[in-house]
C-alpha cells in the first residue's frame, strides 16, 4: 500500500494518492484543479490512476475531479448522500459513478468503504481504507472536512457563505451525531484530513498532516463535549469569516468545473496594448512583493502580493465575471499566478505587465506612518478579523474586516486622513490599494500593524 500526501500551503488543502503496489492501481482523494503533480507522482511510483473521488462539494477550491477523469479515464466516484440541493449536476456524465454509505471502492487489493459523515455539508462522506493483504483491520480514514487534527469541520458555511438560511444549527447537531457514530472505529485508525492550519473550514486546525482517531478522542475539543447543546454553542462560536468566493466554489463544484486545456500563453502587454483594455472592466492585480508595491504600484490595481494568502484575497476581492490583468516582476512568475487563480476558477487572464516598465504617471505609492505619527484628527481603520479585534484593538478605531471593506465603504469617512492597519502588515497594503481604487486620496498604512502598536504605543489600546 502506498499513501502520498500533496499539501497546498496557499489553500491549506491536502490531496491523497492511495495506491496498491501489487497491481499498480491508485485512487486520488480530494484533488485540486492543477492535477499535474498527481500525475507525475503516480508515474514516479509506477502507479496508474484508475479512480478519483472527493469527500464533498468543496467551498474553498475548485475540484480537480472532472479534470482527472478527462485526462486519465479514471472512474469518478461522487457522493449520492444529502438532499436534492446537494447532488452533483454532472453525475450522469461518462465515467462518473454515485456512491452511498456502505458502498466500497476497490483499488487493487485495497478497499475504501464509504461512510456518510454529514454536518459540515449534508452530502459529506469519508473513506475507510483497508489493506486486505495485511488483514481486515481498517488502516486509515480519509475524513475530508469532517475530522481535522485538533478540530472538526464547521457546519455554518452553508448559511454564512452560501446564504442557505437556517442550516448552521441543524448542521451542528448532525455533526455532533456523526462524531458520536465514530465510536465503533478503532483508536489505531490513522486520520487523513483535507485541511490543515490556516484553512477557513474550521477555527483551530492543527498543523499535523496526519493524526489518529485515538489521539483525537483524547485531545480534540469536539470529542470532549457530550452534550449536544453545548457542542452547538462551541462549534458556532468564533468561526472565521468565510471568504466571499466560497459561495461561488459551491456553485461551480456542484455544476461541474470546466476542464482546463493545455496552459494558455498569457501575453505580455505593452503600454499600447494595455490601452486596449481601458474601460473594459479589467481587474488589475499587482502581485509583486508588498515592499515593492509600497514604493509604487499600478494606480488602478489591487496590491495582492503572491504570498501564502494570495488565493484567499483574490477570492475575496475579485469579480468572477470580469477579466484579469497582472502586474508581475517578470514573466517567470506568470504561470504560478495563473495556476493560483485557476485553483478557484478565476480563469480569464488577459495579459501581464512587468512592474519595472510602469512609469511614474501610472503608479501610486503607499505611504507608511508609525503609531507615534497618528493624529487626533485621523480615522483609524482596523481590517483584521473579528476574533483578532475582540482580543485587542485601538480605541476610537473603525473595525471592518478586509473582505468587507468595499461593501461597507459608506461607513468610512472621506474628510480626514485614514490610517489603515492589520496585525503585522500583510493585509493593510491590500486594503490601502482597495481604498485608493475607491477614491480615498488621503489614506496611509500603519507600519507594523497592531503588533507594533502594542509594543510601542500602548496608550492607544482599548482592550488587552
Amino acid at each position: 500500500m502506498i499513501i502520498r500526501n500533496f499539501y497546498n500551503d496557499k489553500l491549506a488543502a491536502a490531496t491523497y494518492l492511495v495506491g496498491c503496489g501489487a497491481t499498480g492501481e491508485a485512487i486520488l482523494i480530494d484533488p485540486l484543479r492543477n492535477i499535474a503533480p498527481y500525475l507525475q507522482k503516480a508515474k514516479d511510483e509506477g502507479l496508474r490512476i484508475v479512480a478519483v473521488t472527493e469527500t464533498h462539494i468543496h467551498a474553498d477550491f475548485l475540484s480537480g475531479l472532472r479534470q482527472v477523469v478527462a485526462e486519465t479515464g479514471a472512474t469518478g466516484y461522487l457522493s449520492d448522500e444529502g438532499d436534492s440541493d446537494w447532488k452533483y449536476a454532472f453525475a450522469g456524465e461518462t465515467g462518473m459513478k454515485l456512491v452511498k454509505h456502505g458502498d466500497k471502492i476497490l483499488v487493487g487489493n485495497l478497499s475504501l468503504e464509504v461512510i456518510h459523515t454529514p454536518g459540515h455539508t449534508p452530502e459529506h462522506i469519508s473513506f475507510l481504507l483497508v489493506d486486505h493483504p495485511a488483514g481486515d483491520t481498517p488502516h486509515s480514514l480519509f475524513t475530508g472536512d469532517f475530522i481535522f487534527a485538533g478540530d472538526v469541520g464547521r457546519p455554518d458555511l452553508l448559511e454564512r457563505a452560501a446564504h442557505v438560511v437556517g442550516t448552521m444549527e441543524k448542521g451542528a447537531r448532525v455533526l455532533y451525531n456523526s462524531i458520536k457514530e465514530t465510536s465503533e472505529l478503532p483508536d489505531s485508525l490513522l486520520i487523513w484530513p483535507a485541511h490543515g492550519a490556516g484553512s477557513a473550514c474550521g477555527k483551530s486546525l492543527g498543523g499535523s498532516p496526519v493524526t489518529s482517531l485515538g489521539y483525537e478522542r483524547k485531545t480534540n475539543w469536539a470529542f470532549q463535549i457530550h452534550d449536544v447543546d453545548e457542542f452547538v454553542k462551541n462549534i458556532l462560536e468564533g468561526q472565521p469569516e468565510p471568504p466571499k468566493y466560497f459561495k461561488e466554489m459551491k456553485r461551480l463544484n456542484k455544476l461541474g468545473p470546466s476542464i482546463l486545456s493545455e496552459q494558455v500563453n498569457i501575453p505580455e502587454l505593452s503600454s499600447e496594448n494595455e490601452c486596449r483594455f481601458a474601460g473594459s472592466g479589467v481587474q488589475w492585480i499587482d502581485s509583486r512583493k508588498a515592499t515593492t508595491c509600497r514604493k509604487g504600484h499600478k494606480k488602478d490595481a489591487l496590491v495582492i502580493p503572491q504570498s501564502k494568502n494570495f488565493i484567499t484575497w483574490v477570492g475575496w476581492l475579485l469579480e468572477y465575471e470580469l477579466p484579469i490583468g497582472l502586474v508581475v516582476d517578470n514573466g517567470d512568475s506568470v504561470a504560478e499566478v495563473v495556476t493560483d487563480l485557476q485553483s478557484i476558477g478565476l480563469d480569464h487572464v488577459v495579459g501581464w505587465i512587468q512592474g519595472s516598465e510602469l512609469d511614474n504617471q501610472s503608479t501610486v505609492a503607499i505611504q507608511e506612518i508609525t503609531c507615534q505619527d497618528i493624529q487626533s484628527t485621523d480615522t483609524v481603520l482596523d481590517v483584521r478579523g473579528l476574533g483578532e479585534w475582540l482580543k485587542v484593538h485601538m480605541s476610537e478605531s473603525i473595525h471592518i474586516p478586509l473582505g468587507y471593506v468595499k461593501d461597507r465603504a459608506q461607513e468610512i469617512p472621506r474628510n480626514q486622513r485614514l490610517v489603515v492597519h492589520c496585525a503585522s502588515g500583510g493585509r493593510s497594503p491590500i486594503a490601502v490599494s482597495l481604498l485608493q481604487q475607491l477614491g480615498y486620496d488621503d489614506v496611509v498604512e500603519l507600519q507594523g500593524g497592531m503588533n507594533t502598536v502594542q509594543s510601542n504605543c500602548p496608550q492607544f489600546i482599548a482592550i488587552k
